[in-house]
């Protein structure tokens, strides 16, 4: 199913200086022809290898990108069928892992993400300061400003719901696709799971934040070309908005049932049920008030009203919780390198 174009192969000997991680970059390509070789002659010389995922692209865009360049760097792996972007960026990763790569960087083929904010990306992740880096195209509001006003409000919806469902509450622009990684959390990752899609970026904060890496934010500023987007909000709004509801329930249940339980699990459960008796509750005697004509008591109002207050409070206080929880420690250097490299978990 996946083809491999013929490309030299990268002198482990030509790699950074001596005591640097060994950097990767993951290109996954569709319908980029006319800018592909472009990026990837933007990439410095910091980085070992490149891989340029063509995603069965009818317009065969790894084919041009060989036509153009000899970068020793780079290889071509093909797709037999369309996965999509996360399909073809699990395959880089992959091969990034197999090869010994020890930080690996995701880019678009677009020319919409500059290379050279690469250094930038891996940087805290290289310090220990992060397990994952991505951009933040709202860091500068010069840089939000210019960003197309369907792209700007779409964004800040699926913002707050990937909040909700990763855990991440202090990351933002979560469609963002210039990411780096450490490998010894990427092998941790059951990539055969990790949706292969556009909710692919989603999907891997929702997963790492079951591991509990650290992610950082990282501004930039993101080039928008003339060529449409082929991300239609109104296509992803119903599948985004049902697996990020799904991902929450997932990570709730993860994080204060099956791993730990404490008081905010406590606040979670007594608050729902509060909620839920106030509110069915109230409904029924509310309804039954306005078949009769007969005004509810004092007390009846009371009873519906005190367990909705307090299942607020105890909710809200469970938030609270959730948002202090964010991870602050990178788990990378208590995982290391795997010992079969190249083997992630499925």
């Amino acid at each position: 199913m996946l083809a491999t174009l013929p490309r030299p192969r990268f002198d482990a000997a030509d790699r950074l200086a001596a005591g640097a991680a060994r950097v990767a970059v993951v290109i996954p390509c569709y319908r980029v022809r006319d800018r592909i070789a472009a990026v990837v002659a933007a990439i410095g010389p910091e980085i070992d290898l490149i891989y340029v995922i063509d995603d069965a692209c009818p317009d065969h865009s790894g084919e041009a990108l060989l036509a153009h360049c000899a970068d020793p760097r780079v290889q071509v792996l093909v797709h037999d069928t369309n996965q999509g972007v996360g399909g073809a960026v699990m395959t880089g990763y992959r091969h990034a892992l197999a090869d010994g790569a020890e930080i690996i960087v995701k880019l678009d083929g677009d020319g919409q993400m500059d290379p050279a904010l690469i250094p930038r990306l891996a940087a805290p992740i290289l310090e220990g300061r992060a397990d994952y880096t991505k951009g933040n195209r709202f860091y500068n509001l010069e840089d939000a400003g210019a960003m197309p006003p369907a792209r700007l409000i779409g964004n800040i919806g699926l913002s707050f719901l990937t909040k909700l469902s990763s855990g991440y509450w202090s990351v933002f622009d979560p469609t963002n696709g210039f990411t780096a990684i450490h490998a010894a959390l990427l092998a941790e990752l059951p990539l055969g799971k990790v949706a292969r899609r556009y909710f692919f970026e989603s999907d891997m904060l929702f997963r790492i934040g079951i591991l509990r890496g650290l992610v950082v934010d990282v501004p930039m500023t993101a080039v928008y070309c003339d060529a449409p987007s082929s991300l239609s909000i109104a296509r992803v709004l119903g599948p985004f908005l049902a697996r990020n509801i799904a991902n929450t329930g997932k990570r709730i249940f993860y994080r204060y049932f099956l791993r730990d339980f404490s008081i905010a699990s406590v606040q979670l459960v007594a608050g729902l049920m509060l909620l839920a008796f106030g509110t069915v509750f109230g409904a029924r005697e509310w309804i039954a008030s306005m078949s009769s004509g007969v005004t509810a008591s004092t007390g009846t109002v009371m009873l519906a009203a005190l367990p909705v207050i307090l299942g607020v409070q105890l909710l809200l206080s469970f938030l609270s919780f959730d948002v202090a929880a964010t991870p602050t420690r990178a788990v990378h250097p208590l995982l290391g390198l795997p010992r079969v490299i190249g083997v992630p978990r499925r």
